[in-house]
């Protein structure tokens, strides 16, 4: 599905991010909701030989995996008027050229009570994609992490973003995923930093 087509005579459109979108969305919106998605579970699968990576090293993101028991925690982001256009052409270059994701619509469901689910766009990366890497063990994805650096910086910061986000935004939730990543990453780091 085709960003045009999912707003076509639309004024408006929230738009869900699970990964560097939560921090550095580089895009004007409206207004912005912490919550999340359901039937879908974060994970470090997909390669990235631009933002975080090279051709030869290439660096780790995230992407979202379906699973019907599962739900992802990020931000979505409402544009408005002009924003709409605006930010979808220059998303499909982060996201679709750059990054290899393909997009979605999906229920977001906003943080707290009294808030009505909306329909959002997503951008997912899948098995088909030429630079999905697909699963690998903590110690590996994050060794891959912990070495990895492209146009827009380390692979490491793109991880500490993202757990410290999920920290102070979403404290009472668990991402195993990341976390373990994260410590995982601490561990391999911490000899290299003594040493220095």
């Amino acid at each position: 599905m085709k960003p045009q087509d999912i707003v076509a005579g639309k004024s408006s459109l929230w738009i869900f991010g699970y990964g560097s979108l939560v921090w550095k969305p580089d895009f004007k919106y409206k207004r912005s909701k912490i919550g999340y998605i359901k039937g879908y579970k974060r994970r470090f699968w997909h390669g990235d030989n631009f933002h975080r990576g090279d051709d030869e090293m290439p660096g780790r993101v995230v992407t979202l995996i379906e699973e019907d028991d599962a739900c992802t925690w990020g931000v979505a982001f409402e544009v408005t008027g002009s924003q709409v256009e605006e930010s979808l052409k220059y998303l499909n270059v982060r996201e679709a050229v750059r990054g290899g994701y393909l997009t979605r619509v999906v229920e977001f469901f906003p943080r707290g009570t009294n808030q009505s689910p909306v329909q959002a766009l997503v951008y997912i990366a899948t098995p088909d994609n030429p630079i999905y890497l697909g699963p690998a063990s903590t110690e590996e994805i994050a060794a891959q992490i912990g070495v990895c650096k492209g146009k827009s910086g380390h692979n490491i910061e793109y991880l500490l973003r993202l757990a410290e986000f999920m920290r102070v935004s979403c404290p009472d939730v668990d991402d195993p995923h990341l976390f373990s990543i994260e410590a995982a990453v601490h561990t391999t780091m911490r000899p290299i930093l003594l040493a220095g």
